[in-house]
């Protein structure tokens, strides 16, 4: 598996990046819990801060960047353009900036397609933020196969990620290849939130590493080489949840949980095929 220079796992970037599998979101988190929640999650070794213009909380994690007071290039922060700002782009991500207390972000992506569009008009804005270095990698979140074709048919430049609603559930190998052949790295939000914890597989499969469910889902995450980004505001919580990218599971435990996939498999091929 692939690490960044500080060991951590990594998903390698066709930007030459790395970014680390183990990110900690703040969706939902306020801007008032921010930078508590943040500064926890840097002091348990997460170095992938995931936010973005929706979720109002930008500043509160600035502050707990700048607190932390590590280096830079030893935190990748990402964060998104709301599809309404489609036409404002550059003036967003220099909002972002400055709440954030950055000079760049590692990676900047397009939160949800505009208007339900691919929109290569906002991409292109995002290619040239980037060769202005405000931003060392692009990518989409929740956008489709064909969204993405249709991006990398306009523009030439292939999105670096894509941010979906992922877990055990909706595991779906066509997506996942899909995504592989096109060099995008697949990155998976909300894990627990689209997972059973309490199924039988999980429970059978944490037992055996002296661990929680959510652990082992983190660590499939890990298995696979998807980035994942739970997230949480308590202490404990968060420093659990880490300790799930540290479980090794074994080939036919990877195996058992994609079988979880087996009734939402039809659904995920018709909403990314």
């Amino acid at each position: 598996m692939a690490t960044n220079d500080y060991g951590e796992p990594a998903a390698a970037l066709t930007s030459g990046g790395r970014m680390p599998l183990l990110g900690f979101g703040t969706w939902q988190i306020s801007n008032r819990e921010a930078a508590q929640a943040t500064t926890y999650a840097l002091q348990a070794g997460y170095r992938h801060i995931d936010t973005a213009t929706m979720y109002q909380n930008e500043s509160g994690i600035g502050k707990a960047l700048a607190s932390a007071a590590l280096p830079r290039e030893s935190v990748f922060v990402t964060t998104k353009l709301p599809p309404s700002h489609a036409g404002r782009e550059r003036r967003t991500l220099g909002e972002s900036l400055t709440k954030l207390g950055l000079d760049y972000v590692d990676l900047w992506l397009i939160h949800w397609p505009p208007n339900g569009q691919a929109a290569p008009r906002v991409w292109h804005q995002f290619i040239r933020a980037q060769q202005e270095g405000l931003t060392k990698a692009i990518g989409v979140s929740n956008y489709s196969l064909r969204q993405i074709d249709e991006l990398i048919h306009v523009t030439g430049v292939v999105p670096q990620v894509n941010q979906i609603r992922w877990g055990p559930s909706l595991y779906d190998p066509a997506v996942v290849s899909g995504l592989d052949q096109r060099g995008v790295v697949l990155e998976g939000y909300s894990p627990f939130k689209v997972s059973n914890l309490h199924d039988p597989t999980l429970v059978s499969i944490a037992a055996q590493h002296d661990a929680t469910t959510a652990q082992v889902i983190v660590g499939w995450h890990i298995a696979h080489g998807f980035v994942v980004i739970p997230k949480s505001v308590r202490r404990e919580r968060i420093v659990s949840n880490a300790a799930g990218a540290r479980i090794t599971l074994t080939a036919e435990e990877v195996a058992a949980i994609d079988g979880l996939s087996s009734g939402a498999r039809a659904g995920a091929r018709r909403r990314w095929g």
